[in-house]
């Protein structure tokens, strides 16, 4: 059977029988209206706005649109609304399962249906990152021609897992994350809704909190464990969802963690303190306590920078490599994955030699320009590149520092007020050993030590 004969069939038995399809499938929404988040895609005269046929007189939607997203942010949604909207063909592949051969057969498809009763087709791709570039070739003829109207789905970055040609012949739209209020939203709605729950439980407060934690902000998630647990309710013959009950059926803990009050940041200060004080099990342990609350991974990535400078500094000068590198890595890859970074991260940090030199080094230089000891630059180091520099003695008698045997050149760097002020104080911790050799060997031939 043909991929989109399969997945008429599919969506066929789904509206007959809605009763016997999950939550999320019951739920999905039938116009861009009723679209939870992604408010930036759906304004008026929006690409997906006229790819539906909105706003008459405009020009024409897209041919092709790469939906990049988190899970659960709408991809798939975002795609039956398009179909349905226009009457369109909807044939859904995956490129986990499907192959060139596949992906032939919908276009030659698409070429029949649209000779043959003028009816146009939509093509549904997901996961189009794990198509070798073989593969996303061919898909080009049918882009370029118009044969279908794809929709690509992915979660990676697709300026690196999309070919260029594809991708320069794709509108590429970026999906956020949904916010708690988002899926605050449509928790109540499924609660209520006649495709949905019909008002046959109710969710207690701290149960929606919770459930609103381990989604994640993914839509699908939520809706899957509301289910799960309306079900569970039922059958100990609970008209309300307890927080009890919810715990049993995820299985998950709730965690006692309000991501806008003090456990927000007595947790995070308990983070940056354990990694301070090289505990890495207990960092560990708060790190863990912040993932599990849904913590913007990229608010502890922030934290874990800020660490590496603060408390390491020069003792591991990887330290900051590191914490970037995953900063970097959180945002492009979110969670669950991230989680894997975040560890990495924190690991290397707590265990890694301390030093709060370059902390206290710019902290007394800060304290000194406050107070006003800033004073005038040395003539020779200003400026002496302008017409009448040498005039006001700016840059003469500069030694260029190249121009000596041992490169440092024993002249005034500093102000005169500030000309003996030391205010890097270098630990002997890890590799900050080598800058205090460094440190007194440099100010010594700088003249500023006696030999």
């Amino acid at each position: 059977m043909e991929p989109d004969l399969f997945t008429a069939a599919a969506e066929d038995r789904q509206e007959k029988d809605p009763a016997g399809s999950p939550l999320a499938v019951r739920m999905r929404p039938r116009t861009l209206d009723e679209v939870v988040g992604q408010q930036h895609l759906l304004k008026s005269g929006s690409p997906l706005r006229r790819l539906v046929g909105e706003g008459t007189g405009g020009p024409a939607g897209p041919s092709s649109v790469i939906l990049w997203g988190p899970p659960g942010t709408g991809k798939t949604t975002l795609a039956y609304v398009v179909s349905k909207a226009t009457d369109k063909r909807f044939v859904e592949l995956s490129a986990i399962t499907a192959g060139v051969k596949e992906v032939r057969a919908v276009i030659d498809g698409a070429r029949r249906a649209s000779g043959g009763y003028g009816k146009e087709t939509v093509l549904f791709l997901d996961e189009i990152h794990r198509f070798s570039k073989a593969q996303q070739d061919s898909l080009l003829p049918a882009v370029e021609n118009r044969w279908v109207t794809l929709i690509a789905a992915t979660t990676e970055n697709p300026y690196f897992s999309v070919i260029s040609p594809l991708l320069s012949r794709s509108l590429l739209l970026t999906l956020e994350p949904l916010t708690d209020d988002d899926l605050r939203g449509l928790l109540r709605r499924a609660l209520d809704d006649d495709r949905g729950l019909k008002g046959t439980v109710t969710l207690a407060e701290d149960s929606e909190d919770h459930l609103l934690r381990i989604a994640g902000g993914d839509a699908r998630r939520a809706l899957t464990a509301l289910e799960a647990a309306a079900g569970a309710a039922l059958d100990k013959g609970e008209p309300r969802i307890s927080l009890t009950t919810l715990e049993e059926t995820v299985d998950r803990a709730a965690v006692k963690y309000d991501r806008d009050g003090d456990q927000h940041y007595d947790v995070a200060s308990a983070l940056i303190k354990s990694i301070r004080g090289s505990d890495v099990d207990a960092a560990l342990h708060y790190l863990a306590r912040m993932i599990e609350a849904g913590e913007d991974p990229r608010f502890i990535a922030r934290r874990l920078m800020i660490s590496a400078s603060e408390d390491i500094g020069l003792a591991d000068p990887n330290a900051l490599s590191i914490a970037v590198a995953a900063a970097q890595a959180v945002a492009m890859i979110g969670f669950p994955e991230a989680a894997l970074t975040l560890s990495h991260a924190t690991i290397a940090l707590a265990l890694a030699p301390k030093s709060n030199a370059a902390t206290t080094a710019i902290g007394a230089a800060l304290d000194d320009v406050r107070k006003g000891l800033a004073g005038s630059v040395p003539p020779h180091l200003r400026d002496g590149h302008y017409k009448g520099a040498a005039k006001l003695g700016h840059a003469q008698g500069y030694v260029y520092p190249h121009d000596v045997p041992e490169g440092i050149a024993a002249q005034q760097y500093a102000p005169d007020a500030l000309k003996d002020r030391e205010y890097y104080t270098p630990t002997r911790h890890g590799g900050e050993a080598r800058y205090a050799d460094a440190v007194e060997w440099t100010r010594k031939h700088l003249g500023r030590r006696a030999p």
